[in-house]
């Protein structure tokens, strides 16, 4: 790491980009293009950042996830079994 980059750390309290240990990302059949903006507030950020560290998924994966288990809720298993194979194509 930059030597600025460490200086920036420092004192904005913030772990660099390198420093992150996240596992190598699965490869994806299908192209996911779509973007979803989220705004959070800074207790449910940081519930996300724990998630992240404490399991291999990132945060779309978290909330791709969630949107299942919602679906599975609200609409019943079959939705749920549907939604969790389109997942399962696309990692």
């Amino acid at each position: 790491m930059h030597k600025e980059s460490l200086k920036y750390a420092e004192t904005t309290g913030r772990k660099s980009q390198s420093a992150k240990r996240n596992p190598p990302r699965k490869k994806v059949n299908q192209v996911l293009k779509n973007v979803v903006s989220l705004r959070v507030s800074d207790q449910e950020k940081d519930l996300l950042e724990r998630l992240t560290a404490s399991t291999s998924l990132n945060v779309s994966d978290l909330v791709r996830e969630a949107l299942g288990f919602w679906l599975a809720k609200r609409q019943g298993q079959r939705a749920a079994k549907s939604f969790r194979h389109s997942l399962q194509t696309n990692s």
